[in-house]
């Protein structure tokens, strides 16, 4: 393809970054909504296991966002390709990225299961939440491996801007799990009730089922053999270095709010777990613009167009800022309602104020995220890295300061978190518009 050549974005753009958006909403939700499931179902055994849910699934999701440059990394270099087309580079990238993917899940689980203890300690676990947490992560551990595949997956269909097929695979995923939680948590027939570890096994059989299908998937486009090349898994490392500092920052944060939240005790912990759990699934919603905007970035500057680029960029912004505000006012509408669902009885009287705060940085949360997809699309990872890293040392500041002199409360812990959210948004979105240093999409 030329640069001269006419593209789908070029000729009707608002429909195409549309029919590759919405597709993304539901394959981009499947862990987060296994999360939120969950916190329905388990918020019936009380605060403990709801408290000890929410540290169980912030230490997986820790682990993984640490490599999700898989995912990441590997629908650029794709999208990429595509632009140049060069099929053979496509199906060694693939390739390369899913050996990657299989081996670190591996040796993930493996470390994660040896220091397993220690870990829930130093999330704040004590007593009855820190067995429940062992326990559960004892169980999902195994599918490490599985969800690392499956991004790995992703990121090789939307690259090829084939966003329908990761779509079905998670309305899958979410379906079995629905139906399993209910079965395993509360038994059905002759099922006993595995209470707590029901929700763990639930989730560990859909998330391991859907890899299996996503593997397949990929199979005819990839021509997967498992023959690592050299020069694509040095690419990908050094795109892991830089994600592994930018979302290694990331998760810190979350994982510290969680914690002090915890500390407050299990009341305060499974409030913050529901407003967790729906901040997340919300935050990836968000992230369906993202993935649209990194695969028309990065494809139109793999074809030499950055003007059509940085097109994709304003519009995928205008419109993930629209869906922001939206959901601030979804959100405040359904506020009792989601208290009712998600948050034992114990623990509502703290909820809806923390609820409000989380509610009102959404815009702003949109722009975040959709400016981190511009930036991954355009391989600008180490502006990422080090923006991140900085944000988040600023924003600790305050967090820790709190909770040591004792002030600090749930409210306070969802304000600082919007904070480290602007900061994010405005430095994601200063680097396109007007484009400081020497940003990729300055014309």
């Amino acid at each position: 393809m030329t640069a001269s050549k006419e593209s789908a974005f070029d000729r009707k753009p608002h429909r195409t970054l549309l029919g590759l958006t919405i597709p993304v909403l539901g394959s981009l939700i499947a862990e987060p909504l296994t999360g939120l499931v969950d916190t329905a179902f388990v918020k019936e055994l009380g605060p403990a296991p709801g408290a000890a849910l929410g540290l169980a699934t912030i230490a997986l999701s820790s682990l993984v966002w640490v490599f999700s440059f898989l995912g990441v990394g590997t629908q650029t270099e794709i999208a990429s390709a595509r632009g140049q087309e060069d099929p053979d580079l496509e199906r060694r990238i693939g390739s390369t990225a899913l050996t990657l993917a299989l081996g670190i899940g591996t040796l993930l689980a493996l470390v994660a299961w040896i220091l397993l203890d220690p870990l829930v300690t130093l999330l704040g676990a004590e007593g009855l939440i820190h067995d429940h947490a062992v326990s559960y992560l004892t169980i999902r551990l195994p599918t490490l491996p599985a969800v690392l595949v499956s991004f790995t997956c992703f990121g090789i269909l939307r690259g090829s801007q084939n966003m329908k097929t990761p779509l079905w695979i998670a309305i899958g995923i979410n379906l079995l799990n629905i139906v399993l939680d209910g079965i395993l948590i509360f038994g059905v027939g002759p099922i006993p009730a595995f209470g707590f570890k029901g929700a763990a096994w639930a989730s560990t059989v859909s998330l391991i089922l859907g890899s299996l299908f996503a593997w397949y998937s990929v199979r005819p486009a990839v021509s997967i053999q498992f023959i690592p090349d050299s020069k694509i898994i040095t690419s990908l490392l050094k795109v892991g270095r830089d994600m592994f500092i930018r979302t290694g920052s990331l998760t810190l944060f979350l994982v510290l709010a969680t914690r002090s939240a915890t500390a407050l005790g299990p009341e305060a912990g499974a409030a913050h777990q529901a407003i967790r759990s729906v901040w997340l699934f919300l935050a990836l919603l968000l992230d369906a613009w993202a993935a649209s905007a990194q695969s028309l970035v990065a494809f139109n500057l793999g074809n030499g167009k950055i003007k059509t680029a940085r097109r994709v960029a304003n519009l995928a912004t205008l419109w993930a800022f629209s869906t922001g505000v939206a959901i601030t006012f979804g959100m405040l509408v359904w506020t009792n309602s989601v208290n009712l669902l998600l948050v034992p009885p114990e623990a509502r009287d703290l909820f809806p104020r923390a609820w409000f705060y989380c509610a009102l940085f959404q815009p702003i949360n949109a722009l975040s995220f959709v400016t981190d997809g511009i930036h991954w699309g355009t391989r600008d990872y180490a502006f990422l890295r080090n923006g991140m890293a900085a944000i988040t040392v600023v924003s600790l500041v305050p967090l820790l300061l709190l909770q040591a002199n004792g002030t600090i409360d749930l409210n306070w812990i969802w304000l600082i978190t919007g904070g480290w959210i602007t900061l994010r948004a405005l430095l994601g979105c200063i680097r396109v518009w007007p484009g400081v240093g020497n940003a990729p999409l300055k014309v």
